[in-house]
């Protein structure tokens, strides 16, 4: 019996320790603020009607290190703060859209070998789902069009996150 008494088991996770090393932290960190950075520096395209978020080139990323995940609605929530349409959307709605997309990425890329091309196609098409019923219910923008241009526009944005991923890859093996 281990009576160590800051170390608890966490029945949610199947008796098995659920450990945070201290890079991951940092990285959800860095992560988080990264997004939140880059969304507020494109700030008059991010959060247009018709959004267009270059943050999300870093999206990607999530293929190799799932709590990364939390960084990214992290993120979200924090970069949200700023939007001229803050409310419980952008500050709730939006990032359980963003986590979950993130999750289901993960989950996608880890049968392809942690590849980042699935995760941000992934990503990229439960995000605009998202987007295009908060426009809706917001905005009442036609859905069909709306989904369409920030499908086009989300694939376009990870898929350019995805090869600086895969160049990244080819050097530096970050996720270690």
């Amino acid at each position: 019996m281990d009576l160590h008494p800051f170390r608890q088991n966490n029945p949610g996770v199947g008796g098995r320790e659920l450990r945070i090393k201290t890079k991951d932290l940092a990285l959800v960190s860095i992560y988080a603020a990264l997004y939140a950075v880059l969304v507020y520096l494109f700030a008059p395209i991010a959060y247009n009607a018709l959004q267009f978020r270059f943050a999300g080139v870093i999206r990607p990323a999530v293929a190799k290190k799932w709590i990364l995940s939390i960084g990214y609605a992290i993120g979200v929530v924090v970069a949200n703060l700023f939007s001229p349409f803050v409310g419980p959307f952008e500050l709730v709605f939006m990032p359980l859209v963003s986590l979950t997309a993130a999750l289901v990425g993960y989950a996608a890329a880890h049968k392809f070998n942690g590849n980042y091309f699935i995760c941000g196609a992934v990503i990229a098409t439960i995000v605009p789902i998202g987007v295009t019923v908060m426009l809706y219910q917001l905005f009442g923008l036609p859905i069909p069009v709306t989904f369409a241009y920030l499908l086009v526009s989300e694939q376009i944005v990870c898929l350019i996150g995805a090869s600086l991923f895969t160049l990244i890859d080819r050097r530096y093996k970050w996720w270690k």
